[in-house]
C-alpha cells in the first residue's frame, strides 16, 4: 500500500510499505477514507524535533473496516469508525476517568504498540489499529461527502478544542478568549460556543480565519499581540479581562498571551502542543490566582457526545478543512499549510 513518511525537514514522501495485517486477535484493519495533516505534524517538518530516520507519520483518520481479530467485540466489518489520535483501551482506570492519553495501554499511530508491535499511522491507505475495541468509535452510519470533513475532525481537532474549553472551565455565560487561529483554536471558538459561552474573543490576524472564527461563534476579533493584545482584550471586557484564556498554539508567547488576557480568578485551558520553550509564571499565577488546565486532549472520551451534534449538523467542525487534497499530494498538503495558505489539509485516496 502507499503511505506517507517524513525523512527530515520539509521532506515529507509517499512511498510503498507492506500492507497491514492482523497480528493479535484484537486488532482491527481499516482502510483510510479520509485524513489530514495537523498543526503538530509540522513540528517535525520544520525541524523543530529532529527526524532521526525516515518513519510514518499522521495521526487523524477515519474509514471503513475490512477485518477484524477474533477478539474483537464492539466494531464489525463495513462499519465507518473514527480513530482519535492515540491507541487506548477504554476500560484502564485512567481511561475511565476520561483521561485516554495516560491509557496503562497507551500507544501513538506510527510507534510501536503497548506490544512493542510497529503500528501504522493514519496518513496512508490501511491501518492496523490496535486495541480495536478500545480505539475505534463506529458512526451511526456511512457520512455523505459533505458530513465526511466533519466527521474526520473528532479524530482530532475538534476534541481537542473541546478540551481547551472544557480545562478553561468554559460555561454557560462565560467570556472567553481563544490564543491562536489554527484548526484546533478555531474548533476551541466552536466548543465554546456550544458550551454557551457569552462572549467569545478570537485572537486573529488572517481574515480567512477570522470570517470563520465569526462563524463558528466569535463576538470579537482581535489582531494585536503582546501587550497591546491584552489591552484591546480587556477594553472589550470591562477592564477584566476573560474568565477562560484558551491556549491553542504551544509556545511561550502563545502561552504568555492567554495567561496575561485572563482576569484575575480566571483559568487558562491549554492544548497547545509544547513547542519553543512555554513556561509558567508561578509569581504571576499565584498573586492573581490564574489557574492552567489542560494537556494532551482525551478526545476517545469526547467523540460520542460530539458526534451527536455533528451528526445532527449542530455545529459543523469540517469547516476548518480549507484545502483537500489527493494522498499522492501529501507533500503540497503539508506545504500549504506550513506557509499559511491552508487552515488544514484533508488527504482523500
Amino acid at each position: 500500500m502507499r503511505a506517507t513518511l517524513i525523512h527530515g525537514p520539509f521532506d515529507v514522501r509517499l512511498e510503498t510499505v507492506p500492507d497491514p495485517t492482523i497480528v493479535l486477535p484484537t486488532d482491527a484493519l481499516v482502510r483510510v477514507v479520509a485524513a489530514c495533516v495537523c498543526g503538530s505534524d509540522l513540528w517535525p517538518y520544520r525541524g523543530i524535533r529532529p527526524t532521526a530516520a525516515p518513519h510514518r507519520i499522521g495521526h487523524e483518520f477515519v474509514g471503513v473496516v475490512e477485518e477484524v481479530g477474533a477478539d474483537v467485540r464492539s466494531v464489525r466489518p463495513g462499519q465507518f469508525v473514527v480513530a482519535p489520535f492515540t491507541i487506548s483501551d477504554n476500560t484502564c482506570m485512567h481511561c475511565r476517568h476520561g483521561v485516554h492519553t495516560s491509557c496503562e495501554q497507551l500507544g501513538w499511530w506510527g510507534e510501536p504498540d503497548h506490544d512493542g508491535i510497529p503500528s501504522d499511522a493514519g496518513q496512508g491507505e490501511y491501518v492496523r489499529v490496535p486495541l480495536a475495541d478500545g480505539t475505534l468509535v463506529a458512526t451511526p452510519d456511512h457520512p455523505d461527502a459533505a458530513l465526511l470533513p466533519s466527521v474526520l475532525a473528532l479524530s482530532d481537532v475538534m476534541g481537542t478544542g473541546h478540551h481547551a474549553a472544557i480545562s478553561g472551565g468554559v460555561g454557560p455565560g462565560s467570556t472567553v478568549v481563544v490564543v491562536g487561529d489554527g484548526a484546533v483554536g478555531l474548533c476551541a471558538v466552536l466548543a465554546a460556543r456550544r458550551l454557551g459561552a457569552g462572549r467569545i474573543i478570537a485572537m486573529s490576524r488572517h481574515a480567512s480565519r477570522q470570517d470563520l472564527a465569526v462563524r463558528f461563534g466569535a463576538t470579537d476579533i482581535v489582531a494585536e499581540r503582546g501587550a497591546e493584545g491584552v489591552a484591546r482584550v480587556k477594553d472589550l471586557l470591562d477592564g477584566i479581562g476573560a474568565d477562560a484564556a484558551l491556549e491553542c498554539v504551544g509556545t511561550k508567547e502563545s502561552m504568555q498571551q492567554a495567561l496575561d488576557s485572563a482576569r484575575p480568578g480566571g483559568r487558562v485551558g491549554y492544548v497547545g502542543v509544547p513547542a519553543g520553550g512555554p513556561e509558567l509564571p508561578i509569581q504571576q499565577m499565584f498573586s492573581r490566582n490564574v489557574g492552567v488546565v489542560g494537556g494532551v486532549a482525551p478526545v476517545r472520551g469526547y467523540i460520542a457526545e460530539l458526534m451527536a451534534d455533528v451528526w445532527s449538523r449542530a455545529i459543523e467542525p469540517g469547516l476548518v478543512f480549507d484545502l483537500v487534497v489527493p494522498l499522492a499530494e501529501v507533500a503540497e498538503a503539508y506545504k500549504a499549510m506550513d506557509e499559511r495558505r491552508a487552515i488544514k489539509s484533508m488527504l482523500l485516496p
